[in-house]
């Protein structure tokens, strides 16, 4: 019997390849996500254990109020078993290019102290002194060609500072190493610009020959609370397993979600494998059923199927694992052009990627080939003497539709129970979409016949071929089902995607234009705070009619913390316009503020109440909510006056600045800003159709990721439409050749073949995009509690967009087969049984 699988799988190459093709690209995006994943791990990781060699303790402080001061390092230094102590200070450093732009992603851009040669050894010229030098990392000296001697323009947090190049030094830095940037300061400038002069965030200690970790980290603890009770002490090794752990941990769901879509692509390539060999089976039930009748037993027959199974699963796993190494060049080639920053290194092929790759591919083929297996086991000996077996009984489809419209029915229950529920709902409401989706592939063999019989009149322009069509479509539901299914997945995944997201970005940009009355937004590229020395200088710029900072404050507010928004009473009623249910902005003043309808529902608070503060610095008052006012993603919680709340939070940060100016927006006000800025690349200065274009392009390059990621289950879904045709015709040679002897043309069979295979695409968008549209409806559910406003836009545009893809699917995969079904020689075809 195995013998008789091999010849059969060598018999049948070309029917199997397409389910070879299927299971290969699946597979080959798991092994290319897995190959990816550990390069940029192994990457990480060998940089941050280089970072890490010669760190033996490493002390930080836990109160960003207490710093650890210079004596703390004078005491570390003189403990038996120290070598040396290297203390640091850092903190957020942007730079600009020669061009102005920003260099790096800006969250990977740093400053910090020199620390001498040990740490950072000088490839160019000098250490920096005074505040007015700098030393480069030799990778952005490299790339923005930066030199000795050169004046580049930075920002800690707002205003331009010129520094000159000293110096270009090499460091293992993981940040570096990753593609950010690094500026080494001396060490009193740095602190002086990061807020710790005379002292220092980190110590890193490096032991003495023969001078366990442990033992020197144990002298340091007895130091720690003479001088600094809230610091704490750290073995490098320790510090090089968490960086190790972060690592996993942060590429741990770039990993799930590439994993996820590779997952989909499998899943619908388990249709294209359970169809190819249901339809293996139906062809070969003579030679099966004379297998039963010479002495073979069922479960030798399903041994013969899975045998074969076995064999194309190896094969599309091995391939696929190769191919997977290849995307996974490709994705970093792709990423590093479209300026990601990945770290350098080999590409790690680890030998659990290539098993993981053969089970996956073999487990997949195995499983869907299973019940075909069980089916063709059941096959009767008499069944020899007819080359048809026994349709489908009515009592199996009764069952089929029943247990069909229960699934579906619960995941559609699921699905709005989960919609609507605050906690865990996003859990329900994805569990009860899979089970939808599970029931209506149960129930498509029901819903062929009246979609398909929707498409007729579509269909009687084209006459006899037309009707032919239709006709071969429904023969055989099951079937049909099954094709229709894999392309249903893949567009009711890119349906409810591009709904919720139009919608999400609709819903924002009215928003912003109903709320936001000032001309333009100013804040950091980065999303760090501002400066209020960039404030000042904004409310000066030539044209500003009014300005205010939005700046962050924390204090204590009815017993509880609670994050302030600090804003300028006088000017933010002619900034915003929010929707007040009690009081109005003009409540916003001295000892009064206003608060978001969510807030104080959360809170217990109404119009009129006085509560007691205790801002940052100690100081105790009473406040009084003036007004109520409905939130959103602009502007949200408890509004005060800048005025009062900033005297007592000498750290308060601007998290963006109002601006209205004489005349409106126009491109002379936004230069005389930029101006007023210092051309400072890592300021974005935007109007409200900035704004919105952020935000679009935002979404949009989501969107984009979104639907290359699900290209691959389209593209499996195409194979699948390509299998069961060419299949079909091999079927239907007799009934083909019959057609062509009573004058059906060649023309006229390929434009039959190709109307079957849209009338089958068709039937998959359909269902795709209902399932697409209800599912966007469900989620916007669970979004709208954060996004109050959220309405359901459906995008008319990109609906007719994917009705005409799926149409071009079946156009293309009709190509071979219907080339195929024309070429037959009548004569053999007729004779064919």
């Amino acid at each position: 019997m195995f013998r008789t699988a091999l010849r059969n799988v060598l018999a049948h190459k070309a029917r199997l390849m397409m389910t070879v093709l299927a299971v290969m690209l699946g597979v080959s995006f798991v092994s290319g996500t897995l190959v990816f994943t550990d390069t940029i791990g192994s990457a990480l990781r060998k940089a941050s254990a280089r970072s890490y060699s010669d760190v033996a303790v490493a002390v930080t402080y836990g109160d960003v109020d207490h710093p650890l001061p210079q004596r703390l390092v004078d005491e570390i230094g003189r403990l038996p078993g120290a070598e040396s102590t290297t203390a640091t200070v850092s903190g957020f450093t942007a730079i600009a290019d020669k061009e102005g732009r920003l260099v790096g992603d800006g969250w990977s851009t740093r400053g910090g102290n020199y620390t001498g040669t040990g740490r950072y050894p000088m490839l160019e010229g000098r250490a920096p002194h005074g505040s007015s030098e700098v030393a480069l990392d030799s990778r952005t000296a490299e790339r923005t060609g930066y030199t000795v001697g050169d004046t580049l323009r930075m920002s800690i947090d707002g205003p331009v500072m010129r520094q000159k190049v000293t110096g270009v030094f090499s460091t293992d830095d993981g940040n570096v190493a990753a593609g950010g940037s690094l500026v080494l300061f001396e060490t009193a400038t740095a602190q002086k610009l990061f807020g710790k002069p005379g002292s220092y965030e980190e110590i890193d200690v490096k032991a003495a020959p023969g001078t366990a970790q442990a033992t020197l980290k144990a002298g340091i603890e007895k130091l720690l609370p003479r001088y600094a009770k809230d610091a704490s002490a750290t073995t490098g090794q320790n510090l090089a397993d968490e960086e190790a752990r972060r690592i996993a941990s942060d590429l741990s769901s770039f990993n799930t979600a590439l994993l996820s879509f590779a997952g989909i692509a499998l899943f619908v390539g388990i249709f294209i494998i359970a169809n190819t060999f249901t339809m293996l089976v139906a062809q070969r039930t003579k030679e099966l059923a004379l297998l039963r009748a010479v002495g073979a037993s069922r479960r030798q027959v399903t041994r013969s199927v899975l045998v074969e199974a076995l064999v194309v699963g190896v094969v599309a796993g091995a391939t696929g694992f190769l191919l997977g190494i290849g995307i996974a060049a490709v994705m970093r080639a792709v990423l590093a052009s479209a300026g990601a920053l990945l770290p350098d290194g080999a590409l790690a092929v680890q030998p659990g990627t290539a098993g993981a790759a053969l089970a996956v591919g073999v487990g997949v083929t195995v499983l869907a080939a299973w019940l075909p297996a069980r089916r063709a086991a059941k096959i009767p000996p008499v069944a020899a003497m007819s080359s048809v077996h026994a349709p489908a009984t009515v009592k199996g489809l009764l069952l089929r539709n029943t247990l069909g419209a229960l699934l579906s029915a619960a995941g559609a229950v699921l699905v709005v129970a989960g919609s609507g529920m605050k906690d865990n709902g996003n859990m329900v409401l994805g569990g009860g979409a899979g089970l939808l989706l599970i029931g209506v592939f149960v129930l498509t063999p029901l819903l062929s016949r009246p979609v398909v019989a929707a498409a007729a009149p579509l269909l009687r322009p084209f006459g006899v071929t037309g009707n032919l069509a239709r006709q071969n479509s429904v023969r055989n539901p099951r079937r049909t089902a099954a094709t229709a299914s894999a392309l249903m997945i893949g567009l009711t995944l890119i349906t409810a995607l591009t709904v919720v997201a139009i919608s999400v970005k609709t819903t924002v940009d009215e928003l912003a234009a109903a709320h936001l009355k000032a001309d333009y937004q100013i804040t950091m590229a980065t999303g760090q705070n501002l400066s209020p020395e960039v404030a000042e200088k904004v409310a000066g710029a030539d044209g500003v009619s009014d300005s205010s900072a939005v700046r962050d404050a924390h204090t204590e507010l009815d017993g509880e913390d609670e994050w302030v928004t600090g804003v300028d009473a006088p000017q933010i009623g002619r900034l915003l316009a929010l929707d007040f249910s009690h009081g109005s902005l003009a409540a916003v003043h001295g000892e009064s503020m206003v608060v978001d309808s969510d807030t104080a529902e959360r809170r217990g608070w109404h119009a009129g109440q006085s509560l007691p503060v205790r801002y940052d610095d100690g100081t105790k008052g009473r406040l009084t909510i003036g007004g109520v006012f409905e939130g959103g993603d602009l502007i949200n919680g408890v509004i005060m006056d800048n005025a009062t709340v900033t005297p007592h939070t000498p750290k308060a940060g601007d998290m963006r600045i109002l601006v209205k100016t004489a005349g409106g927006a126009s491109e002379a006000h936004q230069d005389s800003l930029v101006k007023a800025l210092g051309e400072n690349p890592v300021i974005k200065i935007q109007d409200k159709a900035a704004i919105s274009r952020e935000l679009s392009s935002t979404i949009d390059l989501m969107l984009n990721i979104l639907y290359g990621l699900l290209a691959m289950a389209v593209l499996v879904a195409v194979l699948g439409v390509i299998n069961t045709l060419a299949m079909s015709v091999f079927e239907r040679k007799h009934e083909i050749g019959m057609l062509r002897a009573i004058g059906l043309d060649r023309a006229a069979v390929k434009r039959m073949i190709r109307l079957e295979s849209l009338v089958i695409s068709f039937f998959g968008a359909v269902l795709g995009l209902g399932l697409g549209v209800f599912l966007a409806w469900a989620v916007g559910g669970l979004i709208r509690p954060d996004l109050p406003s959220y309405a359901m836009v459906l995008p008319w545009d990109r609906i007719g967009v994917f009705l005409a893809i799926a149409a071009l699917v079946g156009v293309l995969a009709a190509l071979w087969p219907a080339r195929r079904a024309a070429r037959l020689n009548v004569l053999e075809a007729i004779k064919a049984e």
